[in-house]
């Protein structure tokens, strides 16, 4: 139970007390992330096939789709994602990009990439959404959940913490590699296994959208941990936002 508090505490708005700010508490919290993206995963699909089911087009079901997991997290993994734009962007070294990233203001990488990532997911979604609502509330909910299971691996052993404090200090380097690569067996399980109730040819879309999310926000982090010198509040967002993108993109092509 501290590690689910821990989780939805911290990755969504949902009223979870979290009463254990610890390591261990963090290792578990970490390892249901998975949990907490699936359950905005749903918020978000079921207010986009509502929409549809009022008459709108796959378009504007793509927006309210793509608004909701914004709404549930407060927008801090956008936020994060521009923070660590404009750090990458900087091209100063480690201790001034991070200092960047902690103002307020967002700089001009940070607007740039903000605009093509949210008009990547709205586009990916409205191309799902337009081959039914199942489709697209799988697409919603797969993004979700995978965005999540790369935090957990983001917080694997091995992962430093860029900074002495803040969420990147208190998750870094607290999941186990093989509880962390098992949390991952499960979900690749779990999102073929859904896929299988449409055709074979899905179930293996599924897998390779979340097995691409994972690769793309991997590489992210090991440019943000060379670049940064390890993790912070602001790369988890970042990684978390690759890695939804990613996945709604490959479905679409798919």
């Amino acid at each position: 139970m501290d590690g689910l508090r821990f989780a939805f505490g911290t990755l969504t708005v949902f009223p979870a007390r979290i009463t254990r700010w610890d390591r261990d508490a963090a290792r578990a919290g970490m390892l249901c992330a998975p949990l907490a993206g699936l359950t905005v995963g749903f918020f978000a699909a079921g207010l986009g096939g509502a929409f549809l089911a009022l008459g709108s087009g796959p378009l504007l079901a793509a927006v309210v789709s793509t608004a909701v997991p914004a709404v549930l997290t407060r927008g801090l993994h956008l936020d994060g994602l521009a923070d660590t734009a404009d750090g990458l962007g900087s091209a100063k070294p480690a201790e001034d990009a991070l200092r960047i990233m902690k103002q307020s203001d967002v700089g001009p990488f940070g607007v740039i990439v903000l605009l093509l990532v949210l008009l990547g997911q709205v586009a990916a979604l409205s191309e799902l959404y337009g081959e039914g609502w199942a489709h697209g509330a799988v697409g919603t909910a797969l993004a979700a959940t995978v965005a999540r299971l790369a935090l957990t691996h983001a917080s694997r052993q091995g992962v430093p913490a860029a900074r002495p404090e803040g969420l990147g200090a208190i998750v870094a380097a607290t999941v186990p590699v093989r509880s962390a690569t098992l949390s991952t067996a499960v979900v690749l399980v779990l999102l073929a296994a859904t896929g299988l109730l449409f055709s074979p040819y899905d179930a293996v879309r599924n897998v390779l959208a979340a097995g691409a999310a994972l690769a793309a926000s991997a590489a992210l982090l090991r440019r943000c941990v060379r670049r940064f010198g390890g993790v912070t509040g602001d790369v988890f967002g970042a990684v978390e936002e690759t890695a939804v993108t990613t996945a709604l993109v490959v479905l679409a092509l798919g």
